[in-house]
């Protein structure tokens, strides 16, 4: 298998199963009574178990390499992944949503720094692609999970009987991925709890309001659909599924975007559709334009961390690996302030609200935009 293609089929089976997770999250709300405010207590155990293991992945990745990485630590994660739908209270829901954010980051870093290397060694860009098929992994994991939902499947079940089909061909295409020797400033790598420098901090706060995004309609698009449009069933789990559709087509089309365009001029643009999809959103009559909405809003935020994690790789101010790992821990804190964000106004003042909170960070991305020209190489 080319190192292309091989990379790119990791992408895509790593998020199937956690993708079959989300349109389950109403689900878990109502069998444990949760209220909003409570509900975005408990999704807060993702983003802190990302948050707490970042800084330990990016030296794992740095001495084991991202291949061994991959090889070891996707068994691991699909291990986690069914745990938190059979939580039987908010506390083991946090917890265990907390060990599952830790399996996340360790292989999110793991893929996003081999891709960086088979780029590189490549002749052409793939990083989008590789976010492209990481949407369609996610997207075909949430139809799944839309599809156990219509079928009254066992969540528990059917999410641990997908990860246990996962593992052995996830195994096989880790196996295909290069052998490569990691570069002498790979090797050795230093701290990640050196305080970033200035170039990372800025092309991480232009992520922040994107990861909070994609962060917030993973975790509440479900809940607005099922409580402001009393939809059921199926199409509960449908708005994520257009969105992550349309963060799948925007990818595939990021690469050759960004060659025509560069990186800046295509962020903007992207942008643009995502602050008008959010507010097709948030003032949406009936459930088709939620729908739109949200396809814009996946659109608008496909390119935003692809684009991001070549410019922080492409820095040279220290190990790509560690590099990306900064980037990954101050952006992915978008996960950790955007739901219980939206929860606690949705507390106070509805989702519709909550939701309206998503378009000032969105509006700061654009306007940090002009960062990723750093990343970019003519």
């Amino acid at each position: 298998m080319p190192p292309k293609l091989a990379i790119m089929t990791a992408f895509f089976l790593q998020p199937i199963a956690f993708g079959s997770w989300l349109p389950q999250i109403p689900g878990v709300q109502e069998r444990l009574a949760l209220g909003p405010a409570e509900l975005a207590i408990a999704l807060l155990g993702l983003p802190t178990g990302i948050l707490l293991m970042l800084p330990f992945a990016g030296q794992l990745v740095g001495r084991i390499g991202s291949r061994n990485t991959l090889l070891y630590g996707f068994p691991v994660f699909l291990a986690l992944v069914p745990l938190p739908v059979a939580a039987p209270d908010i506390v083991s829901l946090f917890l265990l949503l907390v060990l599952l954010g830790m399996g996340l980051s360790t292989i999110e870093l793991g893929l996003n720094v081999e891709a960086d290397i088979i780029e590189k060694r490549g002749s052409a860009s793939i990083m989008n692609r590789c976010h492209g098929f990481w949407s369609l992994g996610i997207m075909t994991g949430s139809l799944i999970g839309a599809g156990f939902l219509a079928l009254h499947t066992s969540p528990a079940l059917a999410i641990g009987l997908l990860s246990l089909l996962l593992v052995p061909v996830a195994f096989v295409v880790c196996r295909a991925l290069p052998l490569h020797e990691m570069p002498a400033a790979e090797t050795q790598p230093r701290s990640s709890w050196r305080l970033p420098s200035p170039g990372i901090l800025g092309i991480s706060l232009f992520v922040f309001g994107i990861t909070m995004t994609e962060g917030a309609v993973a975790d509440w698009s479900a809940v607005y659909l099922k409580d402001v449009f009393s939809t059921s069933g199926m199409a509960t789990g449908m708005g994520y599924v257009v969105f992550a559709m349309m963060v799948s087509v925007g990818r595939f089309l990021g690469d050759a975007a960004k060659e025509r365009f560069g990186p800046v001029v295509l962020a903007r643009i992207c942008l643009s559709f995502s602050l008008a999809g959010m507010l097709l959103v948030v003032v949406a009559p009936v459930t088709a334009i939620v729908y739109l909405g949200l396809g814009c809003v996946g659109l608008g935020v496909s390119v935003g961390f692809p684009l991001a994690v070549t410019a922080s790789a492409d820095l040279g101010d220290r190990p790509a690996a560690e590099n990306v790992a900064i980037l990954s821990f101050i952006a992915l804190f978008g996960f950790l302030v955007g739901p219980p964000m939206i929860g606690f106004v949705a507390e106070l003042s509805g989702l519709r609200s909550g939701l309206a909170m998503l378009l000032p960070p969105l509006l700061l991305s654009m306007l940090l935009a002009g960062l990723l020209r750093r990343g970019h190489s003519a």
